[in-house]
């Protein structure tokens, strides 16, 4: 028997607690327990998104938060920009595309990032832009974008900020009010340590005046709609009703461990993964600022990042991510974010050798390990 490690950039390992919590007597959702539920569930996410706004969660992937940020907010023929420098930035555009957006598209190639400036840029050109949108953790390639210059850079133009943070929310500091982002969307199955099945979406009021007026069809994802009700702890639809108990949960364990220490961990764990991937003398992908969430690695030259992805996983039970796009094959990726901790490093790092091993790269033995737990064992 082989013991199962998910060190994949989603879903991610859920706590025992929060599955003893999942695992209770469902509740009904027209009660007053549920109410009592999702008054606690509001006041955390708002902690957690570092605002005074409501957090609306609707029973979707993260992908339905995309989806409900553009009808919520714009209308037939509008125009947006858009951040695309991976897979999800991609996804953006086709979002956008589908619902007939005029879409600008600010490109950089995977592994690095779009600078503020460019932005800035753009918005000038084109003032008749409505939005921007972006990810903050570009989960494709590992590359965190500044987003808070972003902001900036949109502050004074037309177009509101709409940031991505599904696989940044509770790991990354993203002050959404303090840096002035307009919206932020989210998923369950990340930072927050929960299976999948619950997307967020928060309004700034530059984005809420826009939703007064959006006029692109919706109706499930119709956000002043479900704001109406949510502030009366209550909900239009069926909600995933066991995910939002475990969420309590979820927002409880953070809220213990306080959003600066957080924020430190992921970065350790970043930091220690990186430098036992160097440790064996291969490449990182991110050129640009790398994600806490996630360490993206190029494959060894004559290896198909696919096959280091197929041999994790038969030849030790655990599960990485390859690369999505123009990346797939020429990279893997190991999640480090929400319920991991330092050994979970350790036994990927250490299973890494074995693995190049396997597919025929010569391998310096322990030189990943010794590389990450010299960067664990320092206080800093």
């Amino acid at each position: 028997m082989k013991k199962y490690y998910l060190m994949a950039p989603g879903p991610t390992p859920i706590p025992p607690q929060v599955l003893q919590a999942m695992a209770q007597p469902i509740i009904h959702h027209r009660t007053p327990a549920y109410e009592a539920l999702f008054s606690e569930v509001r006041d955390g996410l708002k902690w957690l998104f570092q605002t005074r706004s409501e957090v609306v969660p609707f029973a979707a992937s993260g992908t339905g938060a995309m989806e409900a940020a553009i009808v919520n907010t714009l209308s037939p023929g509008d125009g947006a920009v858009v951040v695309r420098a991976g897979a999800f930035g991609d996804r953006w555009w086709e979002a956008c595309t589908a619902f007939g957006i005029k879409t600008l598209s600010l490109e950089a190639p995977y592994g690095e990032t779009v600078p503020a400036d460019r932005v800035a840029e753009t918005l000038r050109k084109h003032p008749k832009a409505k939005a921007v949108f972006c990810q903050q953790s570009e989960t494709s390639t590992g590359v965190l974008h500044d987003v808070k210059a972003y902001a900036d850079a949109v502050k004074g133009s037309n177009a509101i900020l709409v940031v991505d943070a599904v696989s940044s929310l509770g790991v990354a500091d993203l002050q959404m009010d303090a840096w002035g982002i307009d919206m932020v969307i989210a998923g369950s199955q990340k930072g927050l340590m929960l299976p999948p099945g619950l997307a967020f979406c928060a309004m700034g009021e530059r984005a809420m005046e826009y939703a007064k007026t959006a006029k692109l069809p919706k109706y499930y994802f119709d956000f002043l709609a479900e704001l109406k009700i949510a502030v009366k702890n209550q909900v239009r639809f069926t909600p995933a009703v066991s995910i939002v108990v475990g969420l309590r949960e979820a927002l409880a364990m953070l809220r213990a461990e306080g959003l600066a220490n957080v924020f430190k961990r992921h970065d350790r764990l970043a930091r220690a993964c990186r430098a036992g991937v160097e440790g064996l003398g291969l490449e990182l992908f991110a050129k640009a600022t790398p994600s806490p969430a996630i360490t993206s690695v190029v494959a060894p030259k004559g290896i198909d990042g696919e096959a280091v992805l197929a041999t994790y996983s038969k030849s030790h039970n655990i599960t990485i991510a390859g690369g999505q796009g123009s990346a797939k094959g020429k990279i893997f990726r190991v999640g480090h974010m929400g319920y991991v901790g330092e050994f979970d490093v350790i036994v990927a790092l250490s299973a890494l050798e074995q693995v190049l091993f396997e597919l025929g790269h010569p391998v310096d033995w322990g030189a990943s390990s010794r590389a990450a737990q010299k960067l664990l064992a320092e206080k800093s």
